[in-house]
């Protein structure tokens, strides 16, 4: 995929939900796909392909309607009006209908850093090459809001060995593999390790240089 074609960061993104005010109408796309600030009427979905997913998460169990709607009102809802919001959830669609979500959580805005988030709609994850494919693109826009909008200087992501489509599209988005902690965590009754990996904002330039 040539990824240079990727749209730059737009303004007026549209939807019910105002948006992040600290993406300034943020919106990036590339051949049909396109990223921008998660909507509350999102929720319900998300909340289906969470519990969908248990093993791919951190979750350790299925969220109820109650706890997605607290979540929303009281966590995300909340963080579309601050200036650096600790985190920022993006609504990722192909040819206009809702695909995943994901974005960057655990911002560090002191140390310019934050971690990545992405999870696939269930039955399009079920496949390995367009996982590939989907994951790649998710990661190369959100780039773009991580490093110019945002102007972070560092992204990075813990993915569980077991799921081997997604450390592969992680790696093959440009992002380096730093380290891997051995039997992190406990998947179905089995130890998996965690994959550490990352971007660096002058990396990203050496790939996506400025317009001059």
């Amino acid at each position: 995929m040539d990824f240079k074609k990727f749209t730059r960061p737009a303004a007026g993104a549209t939807g019910s939900s105002p948006g992040y005010i600290a993406l300034k109408g943020f919106r990036s796309g590339f051949r049909g796909y396109e990223l921008t600030s998660i909507r509350m009427e999102d929720a319900e979905k998300i909340m289906q392909w969470r519990n969908e997913q248990i093993s791919a998460l951190r979750q350790k169990k299925p969220l109820t309607p109650d706890e997605q709607r607290n979540y929303f009102e009281k966590v995300v809802k909340p963080s579309f009006s601050q200036k650096q919001p600790d985190l920022v959830l993006l609504r990722f669609c192909y040819e206009n209908k809702l695909i995943g979500y994901g974005g960057l959580v655990h911002i560090d805005w002191t140390n310019e850093r934050a971690e990545i988030s992405f999870l696939l709609e269930t039955e399009r994850a079920k496949d390995s090459f367009q996982y590939g494919r989907d994951c790649s693109v998710f990661l190369n826009l959100l780039m773009r809001c991580a490093f110019d909008t945002l102007d972070l200087n560092k992204i990075n992501t813990y993915s569980y060995s077991h799921r081997t489509a997604h450390v592969n599209a992680v790696e093959a988005s440009g992002l380096r593999r730093d380290g891997v902690l051995r039997q992190d965590t406990k998947v179905d009754g089995e130890w998996v390790d965690a994959v550490i990996s990352s971007c660096l904002k002058s990396e990203y330039l050496k790939q996506f240089p400025p317009p001059e």
